[in-house]
């Protein structure tokens, strides 16, 4: 009788410890497959407002807020914009001082929670930047698209389409450049954004699905009037990108890829979305197993379209090594891959998704380069 008590006690603890291990997997698993558009990647840092003067604002000392270039500083009811480190200014031990830009809503207070964020710009084209916009609905397989179509005098487009932790606002960053050299712009919100049908599962899948939706802006486009379509993807739009250049319908109009922080190996992201949640190293593996039998995205179909040699149309990729979400080193062998279409611009000191943001300048003359030939 105790040889079958101590029998049944071991198979309880296993059992336990199995449904213990799933659970932490699932866990882990929603860094990548729950991150809500507009909020900040678990590996994004929050910073502290220690204080605030005429165009100066002191944040929490880190790499994140030393980093070069012009942010969007995001709080949970405020919004500003910062430029570079103050280098005259009187910077303390444990904090940093940038330029403060502006204020675009809410107010900066001692104390307050902060992050870094890529979208420099919020609300709409109109209001942010006093561009002629109209707000659409593309017919999408789960329901309408919300998509913001600014004009432009050319017959190729440039579609827009945000990645992981950002929203639409995001592609404002790149809509003057482009209206200025008269490309029509179509920023999509897709499946799981604000005002966009939700995924059945109510799950991000990375990519697999969510070109879909791309697909389906491609078609938009056509249909009112593009000849050709250039496909701007940042993170997992960059994804979308690669996968509807290699299955759309339409791929024949798609004329280029500008890939920014692309995310090549949707496992070696959400591992690293896991780790930066503090995950431990022995859960992670339960962590991929867990997101592929919640939403049956598969290594090999993304890994399908992420295969440089199935490349069909040139290609420009911008990304850095301090990217910690999506490695460099992948864009780096996808480039070497197919050195007759790809063409990579290194950034420095930038995080995931936020190449233009380190350097606008140089981001814009690269990017005008590559488009020029694509006009």
């Amino acid at each position: 009788m105790r040889t079958v008590k101590a029998a049944a006690a071991a198979v309880t603890v296993a059992l336990a410890a199995g449904a213990a291990s799933v659970a932490a997997g699932r866990y882990a698993s929603d860094a990548a497959l729950k991150a809500p558009a507009g909020r900040p990647l678990p590996s994004e840092p929050r910073l502290t407002v220690h204080a605030t003067a005429a165009g100066q604002i002191a944040l929490t000392r880190a790499l994140a807020s030393t980093r070069p270039g012009t942010y969007g500083l995001a709080g949970d009811a405020s919004h500003a914009v910062v430029g570079p480190v103050l280098d005259a200014a009187n910077h303390s031990a444990d904090s940093v001082v940038r330029r403060l830009e502006r204020v675009t809503h809410g107010t900066l207070e001692p104390g307050d929670k902060v992050w870094l964020t890529p979208n420099v710009y919020v609300g709409n084209p109109g209001a942010a930047l006093g561009l002629d916009h109209a707000d659409i609905d593309i017919p999408g397989e789960l329901g309408s698209l919300p998509a913001w179509f600014v004009p432009g005098a050319r017959d190729t487009w440039v579609i827009a389409v945000h990645g992981l932790g950002t929203t639409r606002e995001h592609a404002m960053n790149i809509m003057e450049f482009l209206g200025r050299r008269g490309f029509p712009v179509l920023a999509l919100a897709y499946r799981g954004d604000l005002g966009a049908p939700r995924s059945p599962d109510g799950l991000n899948h990375l990519g697999e699905t969510e070109w879909r939706d791309l697909d389906a802006a491609i078609r938009y486009a056509v249909r009112y009037g593009a000849q050709q379509v250039v496909l701007h993807g940042w993170s997992t739009g960059a994804t979308m990108a690669l996968r509807a250049a290699a299955h759309s319908g339409l791929r024949d109009r798609v004329s280029g890829l500008v890939l920014d922080s692309p995310v090549l190996s949707w496992e070696t992201t959400l591992r690293a979305l896991a780790s930066a949640r503090r995950t431990p190293g022995a859960l992670l593996p339960l962590a991929v197993r867990a997101a592929q039998g919640r939403t049956g995205v598969h290594g090999d179909r993304i890994a399908e379209s992420a295969d440089p040699a199935r490349l069909s149309v040139p290609a420009l990729i911008f990304h850095g090594p301090d990217d910690t979400v999506a490695p460099w080193v992948l864009s780096r062998r996808f480039a070497a891959g197919r050195p007759d279409l790809v063409s990579l611009h290194t950034v420095q000191r930038a995080p995931h998704g936020a190449m233009w943001n380190a350097d606008p300048e140089s981001y814009e003359e690269t990017l005008r380069r590559f488009l020029t030939p694509l006009m």
